[in-house]
């Protein structure tokens, strides 16, 4: 008689990293739009940053006559003449760069502040996050073995920089770097001079590094210019710039965007980060370098049309009873706070039990923008869509905000 044995394998676990990585709350309620959609129902996607602004027409035709017997890699860091045409880019906005040691193009800007991180962090170092942030920095911390550690920025105060006290409060011997998106995603706030000033003399004190994200730079309003953080005196070796080809020139799907300081250390050492991933897309670089082409009307008509469709939203959101929402000065996102319990149950029902003449909308929880538990009766909103769409979209809310369970 042979004894029975349980045959059944046991699974490998998998790394405890993968089980601390977050979903994204940007696109964690796409299963419930879907079926909404399954139902015949309009739904307005004010969850996601993807403009339908075209991208320009040089780019396009570009890739439309390519005429390429071989898709080549390229240099890790990007082609020449790509790098080459970037530091000029810079060069227009009074910032001088070496594009042989001082520019890397990556696969969007997400992998180059993966990149930054892994070469300036140890695992458990901290960096310090204005909140609202941008949830995927959360999941690129994650990646990296660093501890987020937020500093809360107030509705109130429009997202404003915190005052100065609050970043001393939260630096300790781990602290090895600050992170800032201006303009920022989720809040459209727009850093000033005197911010950056702030910022520059907390980052010089304590010898920490400064993550710019800076990806929005063309997308300010109301006579505001964007101020770089490559401009700043006296921390020249601290600033770490990330940019994006994305969402200037509407084109996501390029996964271009770039890693970019003078400190010739880290570049030399993310240089060998980008080797091990081999070389960005050639087709994303190839639209990348023709987009530098992009003329100036291009900006100023799209910039025209966000300023119309921030003005719809906002002002809009500001005429329902119980909404407050700070208007932006820059890039295509806002943060609105409601009279609701919870952010993520009503954005849910939003696609789940709602419907007004057989639309709804679709909106991101603030929740997974925040590192400290708030945002609970706030959400992001992305002006993305065309104005049209946007009158329809406030429409469904304000019904929305009338029967919603929930309502406080």
């Amino acid at each position: 008689m042979f004894k029975e044995t349980n045959t059944q394998s046991k699974m490998p676990k998998i790394s405890s990293r993968a089980v601390e990585m977050p979903s994204s709350p940007i696109r964690k309620l796409v299963p419930f739009a879907e079926e909404a959609k399954k139902k015949g129902r309009t739904v307005y996607h004010l969850n996601i940053g993807q403009p339908d602004i075209e991208t320009p027409k040089c780019v396009l035709d570009k890739m439309h006559h390519l005429n390429l017997k071989v898709v080549e890699y390229s240099h890790s860091a990007g082609f020449q003449s790509y790098r080459e045409g970037l530091a000029k880019y810079y060069k227009k906005l009074n910032i001088d760069l070496d594009p042989n040691n001082e520019i890397m193009v990556t696969t969007g800007g997400s992998e180059a502040l993966i990149f930054a991180f892994q070469v300036c962090f140890e695992p458990g170092d901290e960096i310090i996050i204005p909140e609202p942030f941008y949830a995927n920095y959360n999941g690129f911390a994650t990646t990296s073995g660093l501890n987020v550690v937020p500093v809360t920025a107030k509705i109130e105060d429009g997202f404003a920089l915190p005052p100065i006290e609050e970043f001393e409060k939260k630096i300790t011997s781990k602290t090895k770097g600050i992170l800032i998106c201006n303009p920022g995603n989720p809040t459209g706030y727009l850093y000033s001079q005197e911010e950056l000033n702030t910022l520059r003399d907390i980052v010089k004190k304590h010898d920490l590094f400064l993550f710019a994200d800076e990806v929005y730079r063309e997308f300010c309003y109301d006579g505001a210019t964007h101020i770089s953080a490559l401009t700043l005196e006296g921390i020249e070796d601290n600033v770490v710039l990330v940019d994006s080809v994305s969402k200037r020139y509407s084109m996501c799907g390029a996964r271009i965007g770039a890693l970019i300081s003078r400190n010739k250390e880290l570049m030399a050492s993310a240089l060998k980060f980008g080797q091990a991933r081999l070389s960005p897309p050639t087709f994303g670089q190839i639209a990348g370098e023709e987009a530098l082409n992009t003329p100036q009307s291009y900006f100023d008509d799209v910039i025209e049309e966000y300023v119309e469709r921030r003005n719809i939203m906002v002002d809009g959101l500001n005429k329902i009873d119980g909404v407050l929402c700070p208007k932006p000065s820059g890039a295509f996102y806002a943060i609105a706070r409601l009279p609701i319990d919870n952010a993520d149950k009503f954005c849910q029902w939003l696609l789940e039990d709602f419907e007004y003449n057989n639309e709804t909308v679709m909106l991101a929880p603030a929740t997974g923008f925040y590192a400290s538990n708030l945002g609970q009766n706030e959400v992001r909103i992305a002006y993305v869509l065309n104005k049209t769409a946007l009158h329809s979209a406030l429409t469904c809310l304000e019904e929305a905000l009338k029967v919603y369970p929930g309502r406080v």
